[in-house]
């Protein structure tokens, strides 16, 4: 069976402890995976240094160029999978195995990988959007002059510790900055997705990235709290109760639950129509895994008209088996948490003030099998009640609720927001929703939630996550 090993400072290492993947159709083992226990993550992490200083030796341009080439042998190359017995994993491998682990179509899978593609192959757009600009020679030098001004960065960590999700391949573009920034890494994957973190570190090592700069540790909870705790600075991806307990922590990054919405204002709401495949892809694309889909629509008026109109377009929306090329619904892991969130949602709708109206419009539950796979078919609710708690419900599948609320109470009433796209051409409004400290990414014009901009940052800023601005007076450049 194939086996994924531990990579300590670049290199494999075999554990006698071992997860296994099973497929996730026909529950047949897919590979065996390394774990890592606290101790050993502890000990690495005490030799973070010396993957600062083989990333110092080389310059950050040059870092940049490295990832260029990665972008190239993470889409198109052989990459290793399991050194030690000399596996390689083509760019089909890759997708094959990521789906049969995780429950994503093929299509999905590879949207996600030109994802990461774009953002190593554009990293100088990306670290300058980040950066706003800077000189990279400052992370060369340590300072810069320009126009008469000294400007100095001093690096918060000797690395970067990342607890991954399994969720979608594509939050992994968010670490990639790490390398070119100069810090290293210490990725903890996503229990049933190992893949995709393995194949971007043997990208970069390919391409002459210092292998002292790579760790990858897949581990348990104990594991990633060893991770968390000993990383000067750190990203944690994963639901509210995993994010809560470090939310205090200036030193780790969250990157918890989205509640990601689509925004009409009262000028723009008796036009809907003309946005509805806008609303559609929102919440829809990526099969609605992601923390940028939209799980709710706000408006002032037309709300039930608009609750129809999606929920059609939703429930038209069927679970394929993962090899077709039109499948957008991703199959669950797990088929007990399917369930579960099936019956939370029934359970919730018991009480008024909310309607599941996809389930008027087709036969048979919210749960399906395909294929061997268990999915939740798409869902949309139609919430009377602004205050009832799936207004503001947040699932792994595209789900997404429509809310009527006066334009003057939208933006006080949404809660806490990811990414907000308003559709207005009100002044006003637009003022307001820039005022907004509930709003992380603002979209002003029908851009779909999910559509990122990689110039811009995402939940948090790396690079001011991992360098502070310092005064510096120097008599000689």
């Amino acid at each position: 069976m194939l086996h994924v090993p531990i990579l300590r400072a670049g290199a494999a290492y075999r554990s006698l402890s071992t997860n296994e993947l099973r497929h996730v159709a026909t529950g047949e083992p897919v590979a065996r995976v390394s774990q890592a226990n606290g101790g050993l993550i502890a000990r690495d992490l005490l030799q973070a240094g010396a993957g600062r200083r083989a990333l110092q030796r080389l310059g950050a341009a040059d870092l940049v160029e490295i990832c260029a080439a990665a972008a190239e042998a993470f889409m198109h190359d052989e990459l290793p999978v399991d050194p030690l017995d000399g596996v390689r994993q083509s760019p089909e491998d890759y997708v094959s195995a990521l789906s049969a682990t995780t429950g994503m179509p093929h299509t999905l899978v590879r949207g996600n990988m030109e994802k990461i593609r774009y953002v190593l192959a554009e990293m100088r757009t990306v670290i300058g959007g980040l950066t706003r600009g800077l000189d990279l020679a400052v992370l060369d030098r340590g300072f810069s002059r320009s126009g008469g001004r000294t400007v100095s960065y001093r690096a918060e960590a000797q690395v970067l510790g990342v607890v991954l999700p399994g969720n979608s391949p594509g939050v992994h573009s968010l670490w990639l900055p790490s390398i070119p920034l100069k810090v290293p890494l210490a990725l903890k994957p996503g229990s049933q997705e190992p893949w995709t973190p393995m194949r971007v570190i043997q990208a970069l090592l390919a391409a002459g990235c210092p292998g002292e700069a790579c760790g990858f540790y897949p581990t348990d909870h104990a594991g990633a709290t060893q991770i968390l705790l000993r990383s000067c600075r750190a990203l944690l991806f994963g639901d509210e109760a995993t994010v809560r307990p470090w939310r205090n922590d200036a030193r780790v990054q969250l990157h918890g639950p989205g509640w990601s919405k689509v925004l009409l204002g009262a000028d723009a709401a008796s036009d809907w129509r003309r946005h509805l495949d806008l609303l559609v892809t929102s919440i829809a694309e990526n099969g609605g895994r992601s923390c940028l889909n939209a799980s709710g629509v706000w408006l002032p008026a037309h709300g039930r008209e608009v609750a129809e109109a999606l929920a059609e377009r939703l429930a038209a929306i069927e679970p394929l088996p993962l090899e077709h090329p039109g499948a957008r619904v991703a199959a669950f892991s797990n088929p007990a948490v399917a369930r579960g969130i099936s019956a939370l949602i029934d359970r919730q709708l018991q009480q008024p003030g909310a309607v599941d109206l996809t389930a008027r419009l087709r036969s048979g539950g919210r749960v399906v099998e395909v294929g061997g796979c268990t999915f939740l078919r798409p869902t949309l609710i139609w919430c009377e009640d602004p205050e009832h708690p799936l207004a503001q419900a947040e699932f792994l599948f595209p789900f997404a609720a429509v809310v009527e609320v006066p334009q003057a109470e939208l933006v006080s009433r949404m809660g806490s927001t990811l990414v907000a796209t308003a559709i207005t051409s009100d002044e006003a409004f637009q003022a307001t929703l820039l005022e907004a400290r509930n709003i992380d990414r603002l979209n002003l014009g029908p851009f779909p939630t999910s559509r990122v901009s990689w110039d811009q940052p995402h939940e948090g800023n790396l690079f001011e996550h991992l360098y502070r601005q310092r005064a510096l007076q120097a008599a000689s450049a």
